[in-house]
């Protein structure tokens, strides 16, 4: 079976092994059974109308005396292109406008509290074709752009938050930057945070288009929770998660796009490990679909010339800070994850493994600061 055919490892693991192996697997794989979430039937019969995959699971916490629950849900949107990528920009735009739309039209039903689309997801991944035009037409104001206005009604109408990541044009400077806006359940613009890592690996050598974020490591107080935004490359940066942590972030959303050559082993444990080493809720979002560019472009590798990335293998997840995580969606199928979890399991898992109290942070940035200077030398004790 071609690798960009195959659903999902969980429906693999499904056809192949009984049932006792099967649940033992899960455990080893997926941690304490997350259950799956009744969503109304008005929603399911929603979403096979628009053909895309619907899942929900739950993450409880145990009942506290002093604390009521603390339970909200979080969508999560996984989809293909809906135009090929020579037709006009506009049209190209309306119609993911459209798409989405009527996914997040169904997250609504299912009560979902705040939901996030994937990296760029008005446009085709098209940073990595060497080529400026016409994809730097894309950009948009994060501020007072054609889409956050259609996510600021969005979310006026659902009473959801919404995290949007687009290709942000700032018009003051003209400069271009990899942007999620975060526009809150009463349609405000709640802020911007920009990408913080830029890859330079294989095809993805994005720095064409825009450079390092400069907006830190914002964290984002809603109705729903301290929510942040750690955008695609980001996972692979464990301090960069770390510091969303640090700021108070009791959800990390990863909006990503990345193909299965590349990244696909690391793509399962990355924002797992996240949620368990920082004592919060981690969402991992990644497009569908494979992408075809109309000129060919090289990566520099001596590989032949080619006209896209490979496939985007979607499985987007949520993993909590007690190790679970969520089967993930399709890798081939556009999809909406609807996740209830209670956000007091970060304080109850965090009292129990406290590696937050246990961290020498003190003794991590004197040594850090010591290592960024261009006379450091190591801590080598020789023979």
């Amino acid at each position: 079976m071609s690798a960009c055919r195959l659903d999902s490892l969980e429906k693999c693991l499904e056809s192949h092994l009984p049932e006792p192996e099967l649940a033992e697997v899960r455990r080893i794989l997926f941690g304490k059974e997350t259950p799956k979430l009744d969503l109304p039937e008005c929603a399911i019969e929603a979403a096979n109308e628009q053909d895309f995959e619907l899942k929900g699971y739950m993450f409880d916490a145990k009942k506290e005396e002093l604390r009521p629950p603390r339970r909200i849900r979080v969508g999560l949107i996984q989809h293909h292109i809906v135009l090929a990528t020579e037709n006009h920009i506009l049209d190209q735009i309306n119609a993911m406008h459209s798409r989405v739309g009527e996914m997040v039209k169904v997250a609504a039903m299912c009560g979902v509290n705040i939901v996030c689309f994937q990296e760029t997801w008005t446009m085709p991944f098209a940073f990595c074709t060497r080529e400026k035009e016409p994809w730097t037409e894309f950009a948009e104001s994060a501020e007072v752009g054609n889409t956050t206005r259609f996510c600021q009604e969005l979310a006026k109408k659902y009473n959801m938050v919404v995290i949007s990541p687009i290709l942000e044009r700032e018009a003051l400077h003209n400069t271009l930057w990899n942007t999620a806006v975060v526009i809150s359940n009463s349609g405000n613009v709640l802020g911007k945070s920009r990408k913080n890592h830029i890859p330079r690996i294989g095809d993805f050598n994005e720095s064409t288009y825009y450079m390092e974020g400069d907006t830190g490591h914002t964290v984002f107080q809603t109705q729903f929770g301290k929510i942040a935004v750690n955008i695609c490359y980001g996972r692979h940066h464990p301090l960069n998660w770390f510091m969303y942590s640090m700021n108070g972030a009791e959800i990390i959303f990863n909006p990503s796009a990345t193909v299965g050559d590349l990244s696909e082993p690391m793509w399962p444990i990355e924002a797992r490990n996240a949620a368990i080493a920082n004592h919060c809720f981690t969402c991992a979002i990644n497009r569908v679909g494979t992408e075809n560019f109309q000129n060919e472009f090289t990566s520099g590798d001596g590989k032949k010339a080619h006209h896209d990335f490979g496939h985007f293998y979607g499985s987007s997840y949520v993993a909590a800070p007690d190790g679970s995580r969520t089967p993930g969606l399709s890798r081939t199928r556009d999809g909406l994850l609807v996740v209830e979890m209670d956000l007091n399991l970060n304080q109850q898992i965090s009292d129990k493994w406290s590696f937050k109290m246990t961290g020498r942070y003190p003794m991590y940035a004197e040594e850090l600061s010591k290592a960024v200077r261009h006379d450091f030398k190591p801590n080598i004790v020789k023979e």
